[in-house]
């Protein structure tokens, strides 16, 4: 039995797949839990151990640092995620999360890429630590363009360690955003399409579906005849959402069949008034359940929602908005499954034909169908679980019995 501390996000898309490989490795007798701040535990199943980490850290502080990137681009975008959240959130977390180390003596720390007082403290404990890396954006050289920001973020982190009381040798040594034992990319080399710039082992599980609490309830008997789109763009807090919508609504029902847009009701009635009657408008949606019933799907390019439209062969019309969204379109544009339309200057016409074009073009659903086949042979939480359990054994330097 091994034990296995995953330190996270406040963002649900880096919590998911750390869910289901939880649920795996729980089913074989592991012992799991979590660590992150407050706004985690809903997102965890019940029951589930979670070591808050940064009481203060609420939905409300997140959507405010969204918000302040809304129209930033290249260096910019890339430099106020780092100073403004990541090495603050680092900070606001490591004591909690060296507390978790301490009280669950785990075998392994399995660190999400953003989330580096993960790798941090599992350093400082002398612990096995693994990368998780739920966005494809560090793997593909993001800094290749802009040298200069990427030695800028390693010396951020270098001076994060140092005010935790590392020496600056060993701060300067290895990466905090990669395990020298492994890097889990929830991901497959397919979707990537291009080489990957990582210095550690990296092993593509695909994504890790499943094993999240239950979702909503939703109005099944309002799902019309096809074509079925689902339109979702997390959380938008600034005008240009709610231009979307209003695009959105505009764009659907001119298409005909029946859809569903995930946005606050009353953002959409204030854009649009009423939604056309062949539009669904819910906060939220049991969006596993729901893909098993979409023709197309619109997203700003979370990861979660493109790997799990992708894996249900599901093609995409991709709004990137900001962070590794751009990364994310541009990999489903490569791969053939789909189109990527503007974000903030969307027009109704304009998502109409990419929509049209997802739909009607064969291309695009058979490229999604070729990912869903690199996804299901990726092996998503189960090969996670297995890779977890492998280092987790060779920490202990002997194989892990299995109860159950």
């Amino acid at each position: 039995m091994a034990r296995i501390l995953f330190v996270v996000p406040p963002l649900a898309g880096h919590v998911n797949p750390t869910v289901a490989v939880g649920a795996e490795l729980a089913r074989r007798g592991h012992v799991v839990a979590w660590s992150g701040p407050p706004v985690v535990r809903p997102l965890l199943p019940p029951g589930a151990e979670l070591f808050v980490a940064g009481e203060a850290i609420d939905d409300a502080m997140v959507g405010a640092v969204r918000h302040r990137t809304a129209g930033m681009r290249g260096a910019a975008a890339l430099k106020f995620l780092w100073e403004d959240f990541l090495v603050p959130l680092a900070r606001a977390t490591v004591a909690d999360v060296a507390d978790a180390i301490v009280s669950l003596r785990p075998d392994v720390v399995v660190s999400d890429q953003q989330t580096v007082a993960g790798a941090l403290e599992a350093r400082r404990a002398g612990v096995t630590w693994v990368t998780s890396a739920t966005t494809p954006a560090e793997l593909v050289g993001p800094f290749e363009a802009l040298p200069k920001v990427g030695a800028w973020v390693r010396q951020q982190l270098v001076d994060l360690q140092v005010s935790c009381g590392v020496p600056v040798e060993d701060a300067a040594r290895g990466d905090l955003r990669f395990s020298d034992e492994l890097v889990i990319a929830f991901t497959t080399a397919e979707l990537v399409g291009v080489p990957v710039h990582a210095p550690s082992p990296v092993a593509f599980v695909g994504p890790a579906i499943g094993g999240r609490p239950d979702g909503p309830d939703f109005p099944w008997e309002q799902l019309g005849p096809h074509p079925r789109v689902m339109v979702s763009l997390g959380t938008v807090n600034d005008a240009a959402g709610s231009r979307f919508y209003a695009a959105a609504c505009e764009a659907l029902g001119a298409l005909g069949g029946s859809h569903v847009l995930v946005a606050p009701p009353d953002d959409v009635a204030a854009s649009t008034g009423m939604p056309p009657a062949n539009v669904v408008v819910r906060p939220r949606v049991p969006q596993l359940a729901l893909l098993e019933h979409l023709d197309a799907v619109v997203t700003h390019g979370g990861n979660n929602t493109v790997c799990e439209a992708l894996a249900h062969g599901i093609p995409l019309v991709v709004a990137p908005i900001r962070d590794d969204q751009g990364i994310i379109a541009e990999e489903v544009v490569r791969a053939g499954a789909g189109v990527r339309v503007r974000f903030g200057r969307i027009r109704p016409a304009e998502l109409h034909a990419a929509l049209a074009a997802v739909l009607e073009v064969p291309t695009y659903r058979d490229a999604a169908k070729r990912l869903a086949g690199s996804f299901a042979r990726a092996g998503g939480a189960v090969a996670a679980a297995d890779l977890l359990e492998a280092v987790a054994a060779k920490a202990h330097g002997a194989p892990l019995a299995q109860e159950g």
